[in-house]
Formats: structure tokens, C-alpha cells, sequence
């Protein structure tokens, strides 16, 4: 028996919290067999002269259920409220002595549930939270809510997470409006989703920036390079004969004649058919390079989300 209430004992009870430790006590005490002894103001009546076999284990169990439960509303009360009860003879008086000083009105039970649900509708993303720990917050709150005995649906924390997510995850939110049902995805399902598309973010964040460490690191060595042959070329005089051009009048360079320059006012561009650049220097190339770069990685995030929730 002292196994049995060391492993299923709840938390000390301290004073505080006294709906969530109820709670957990009911449930041991049903798992030990002993919640009767609580629920039943029962009385052991003493047996009379030549008592049956059955009478007398009858007597023993009862007389049994009533101490081991007494010994375990002992074992699970702080020693300020020990004192307190230790002088009752029967965990029937017990609970009903700690439930009447510790269990709050209906009124503020009523205001506290009140509160936790304007804090759960406050709530709101931030760009440096993750999505478990935003998860784990209106969990929380929900939580505390059902301890209430009021009811919370999980379905009522996904509608807060889809309309409180940052822009970033656009993406995944009209992936999951297009594939499926929004009454039907659970909890669990949207959170691993969407825990995939944020690794798969970072993971390619951080491919970004160590291609740019290395694209900085290049460009300086070729930096270094050029100073150091500028600084071992010979100057160059124009009215001497020799094989550099004089500067182009379109672009001011010295390395092409006039009539081979890129930036002629009568050439055009092959690609957007815009006159004063050739093909290979079109300003414009980067842009739509660019903006067909985002769209294909909207897509791809839209397919990558779609077979996180099929899956």
C-alpha cells in the first residue's frame, strides 16, 4: 500500500489550485478503490457475538477503505493545512472541509474563466516565437479554461492560430484553405505542418546567408586583386599609340571603341526590346528574375505544406 500511494499521490496540495489538485485526488483515490470512503459517509458497525466469515471481511474492508483513505488526504496536504484536519476523524469530513475553504464561488470561478478567455483572444504572434511555443500558449489557456469545467474545443484553437499567424506563413494557410476542410484539421496536424514549413524556412535562410558569406569573401579576394593590379599597371596616355581607346562617349570606358559599345542609343535589347542596352546588361533582368524566383518559391511552399497534411 505505502508503493501504491507514493507512485499515485498527487502534488502536495499547498492552499493553491485547489480545482486542478481535486481533480487529480478523485482519480487516485478511484484508482486505490478507495473513493467510496470519501463519496459515502458510511459507518462500520461493530460485529455482533459469532460473526460469519463473510461479515467479518465485510467489516474488515470497511473499516480498512476508511483509514487508507484518511492516510492519503494526510500524505497529500502541505503541513500548515495537515494540522488543520488532523484532529477530524473521517476523510469524509476532510474533503468536505477542504472543499468548502478552498474551492472558490461559483461567481469567480465564472470571472476567471472570463479572464483566461480575453487573454486566449489577446493573444497574438510574435515574428521571434516559434509555433509550439505559440501553440503551447493557447494549449495552456485552454487548459486552464476545461479545469473550470467549462468547454474548449481544439477546433477553437486552430481558428485562433489561422487567423493570428504572421505573414509568413501565408503560404501554409492557403495551402490548407485549398486542400482540405478547416472543421477537420486537428490540432496536432496543423502544428506539424506547420513546424515543417518553419524548419524549412530556416534551413534555407541559413543556406542564404552562408552564400553570401561566401559571395563577400570571393568579391573582396577579387577586390584585393584588382588594387593590386592597379596599383602594378602602367598609366596610360591617350595620344600616344598603343592599344588602349580613348573613353566612349555612352558608357566613359576605355576598353571597346565607340561602335562596339553595350550602351549605344541605337541598340536594342533582344529580350525586353528596349533600346540603349544590349541583352546582357538589361537592368530589367533582375527584376524578373527576381519576382519569377518568389513566385516559384511560393508555389513550392504551397506543395510542400499540401504534403505535410496529406501525409
Amino acid at each position: 500500500m505505502n508503493s501504491e500511494i507514493s507512485f499515485l499521490t498527487p502534488p502536495v496540495f499547498n492552499g493553491e489550485n485547489y480545482q486542478a489538485w481535486a481533480i487529480r485526488m478523485t482519480v487516485n483515490l478511484e484508482t486505490l478503490d478507495l473513493w467510496k470512503a470519501v463519496e459515502e459517509d458510511y459507518e462500520v458497525t461493530s460485529l455482533g457475538d459469532n460473526p460469519t466469515v463473510n461479515q467479518m471481511k465485510h467489516y474488515k474492508e470497511n473499516k480498512t477503505r476508511k483509514a487508507k483513505a484518511k492516510a492519503c488526504l494526510f500524505f497529500a496536504v502541505s503541513p500548515s493545512i495537515l494540522t488543520r484536519i488532523m484532529q477530524m476523524k473521517s476523510a469524509v469530513e476532510i474533503w468536505e472541509y477542504l472543499k468548502k475553504k478552498y474551492q472558490e464561488n461559483e461567481r469567480m470561478q465564472n470571472m476567471q474563466v472570463m479572464n483566461l478567455i480575453l487573454d486566449f483572444e489577446m493573444k497574438r504572434m510574435k515574428e521571434s516565437e516559434t509555433i509550439k511555443d505559440y501553440a503551447d500558449q493557447l494549449l495552456d489557456l485552454a487548459n486552464k479554461v476545461r479545469l473550470f469545467g467549462k468547454d474548449f474545443t481544439d477546433e477553437r484553437i486552430v481558428r485562433k492560430i489561422l487567423v493570428t499567424l504572421p505573414d509568413k506563413y501565408e503560404a501554409a494557410i492557403s495551402s490548407l484553405e485549398n486542400s482540405k476542410d478547416l472543421s477537420s484539421v486537428t490540432l496536432a496536424e496543423l502544428v506539424k505542418a506547420l513546424q515543417a514549413l518553419e524548419k524549412r524556412g530556416l534551413m534555407r535562410k541559413e543556406g542564404f546567408v552562408e552564400g553570401a558569406f561566401q559571395a563577400n569573401s570571393l568579391n573582396n579576394e577579387s577586390n584585393k586583386g584588382r588594387k593590386k593590379n592597379k596599383k602594378q599597371r602602367p598609366s596610360i596616355n591617350y595620344n600616344n599609340q598603343g592599344g588602349s581607346q580613348p573613353p566612349c562617349p555612352h558608357c566613359k570606358k576605355t576598353n571597346h571603341s565607340q561602335q562596339k559599345c553595350w550602351w549605344r542609343p541605337d541598340v536594342k535589347c533582344n529580350k525586353f526590346g528596349q533600346l540603349g542596352h544590349v541583352e546582357r546588361v538589361c537592368k530589367s533582368q533582375p527584376q524578373q528574375e527576381e519576382a519569377k524566383a518568389a513566385l516559384n518559391q511560393y508555389q513550392e511552399e504551397q506543395l510542400f505544406v499540401a504534403t505535410c497534411f496529406a501525409s
